[in-house]
């Protein structure tokens, strides 16, 4: 890092979004492929933070899915009850839980975009 870097600490917030993300889409794998979903989810999370996310940003890359994927509006509130604001309404705006079809990849394009 440079001398003007600065370096995003990630706590235990987000150590507890991974497990919940990972619980959530246990057994999952991407389209056309046998790669734990799990991987989609760190890939975006890190997307997150290399284009400047903090770690709020980054447990809504974790999460993005776990509404659209794991349970719709209810999701999105067990979202919000565990890991409060601005995690829950950076998932509220990526997901497209009550949309059909799915816009698969719009969740995250979303989310990074943002940054």
């Amino acid at each position: 890092m440079g001398s003007g870097a600065t370096q995003s600490k990630l706590g235990p917030r987000f150590l507890k979004a991974f497990l919940f993300a990972a619980e959530k889409h246990a057994g999952q794998v991407r389209k056309a492929s046998t790669t734990p979903y799990i991987a989609h989810l760190m890939g975006v999370a890190s997307l997150t933070l290399e284009f400047g996310g903090d770690e709020d940003m980054a447990i809504a890359a974790l999460l993005h899915d776990v509404v659209e994927d794991c349970g719709g509006v209810p999701m999105l509130r067990e979202v919000k009850k565990r890991f409060r604001q601005p995690c829950s309404e950076d998932c509220d705006g990526c997901t497209d839980s009550d949309v059909e079809p799915k816009r698969h990849g719009a969740s995250a394009r979303k989310l990074i975009s943002g940054i």
